[in-house]
């Protein structure tokens, strides 16, 4: 597992996400994920609908299933489930913003709801859930094995539980550990980041069965050249973000170097991109 050199909690992941809501929803739009290029021709909003579309279809979402959403940012993913598979969606976040964010979204619509909630201490019912989903959320937990834990509690039995994750390969060397890595947890409010194998790990030490990973990286990885041209372009025309960039006081500032690292990082191997799929 690699762990950055700085305690990341509960309360600096959140203040991330607030703190860069304007930028990221500027940068990438309300989906905050991965993009998932079938042809390599797609737009980036054809893209993050394909990534959307691999996960409903990887558990076979049907109208009326009850899905738990661990994570659930701005809420793009719940009210896709909800308006394309009739899903009931329930969405957790840390973050104020996307909470006020996604609960306007779902203001009309009973079958999405969203709570501001850790999902670490999510209170919700035990047994009471088709599906968990956690798509590029699991990364900011500071305890990976008490999240999947968390996940097999809310499945009904025999339901099903996908997580998509920024990985490390495993055995990175160490300077690959110590110039990227470890600066990509810093920089990102990644508590840790694990292997393909410790995810599979986690997931069998918390019960599921039938464990399976597929590895989308090359799929995948075109999200940080679209990412990294568009803050190169928009820091070229837009003095107020350059300013914000070389501002001191905005913490978060050392999230704009991320988004080359993370380029680079995939570019050379070091970071990989994992679906996982589990049953209890």
């Amino acid at each position: 597992m690699i762990v950055p050199r700085a305690e990341i909690d509960v309360s600096a992941v959140a203040a991330h996400y607030d703190e860069l809501d304007d930028l990221y929803r500027s940068l990438w739009g309300t989906h905050l994920h991965h993009g998932y290029w079938i042809t390599g021709q797609e737009s980036s909003q054809e893209a993050v609908a394909n990534l959307t579309r691999l996960v409903a279809e990887r558990v076979g979402i049907r109208p009326g299933d009850r899905v738990c959403d661990l994570g659930c940012g701005y809420g793009a993913v719940a009210l896709a489930f909800n308006d394309h598979y009739g899903a009931r969606v329930t969405g957790l976040t840390i973050s104020d913003k996307q909470y006020r964010y996604a609960s306007a979204a779902a203001a009309e619509n009973a079958g999405v709801e969203f709570f501001l909630r850790d999902a670490l201490r999510n209170a919700l019912p035990s047994c009471s859930f088709d599906t968990v989903i956690a798509i590029e959320s699991s990364e900011h937990m500071p305890d990976k094995a008490q999240f999947f834990a968390e996940a097999y509690r809310l499945l009904r039995p025999g339901g099903h539980c996908v997580a998509v994750a920024w990985l490390s390969r495993d055995q990175p060397a160490p300077w690959e550990c110590k110039y990227l890595l470890e600066p990509i947890c810093k920089e990102g409010r990644l508590p840790s980041m694990g292997s393909a194998g410790e995810y599979r790990t986690m997931l069998e030490q918390a019960g599921f069965v039938g464990v399976e990973c597929a590895d989308l990286t090359h799929r995948v990885k075109k999200t940080w050249t679209v990412c990294a041209l568009r803050l190169a372009r928009r820091a070229l025309v837009d003095p107020a973000l350059r300013r914000r960039l070389l501002d001191s006081r905005f913490t978060n500032r050392v999230f704009a170097k991320a988004v080359f690292r993370i380029r680079l990082a995939y570019e050379i191997g070091v970071m990989r991109y994992g679906l996982f799929f589990a049953e209890k």
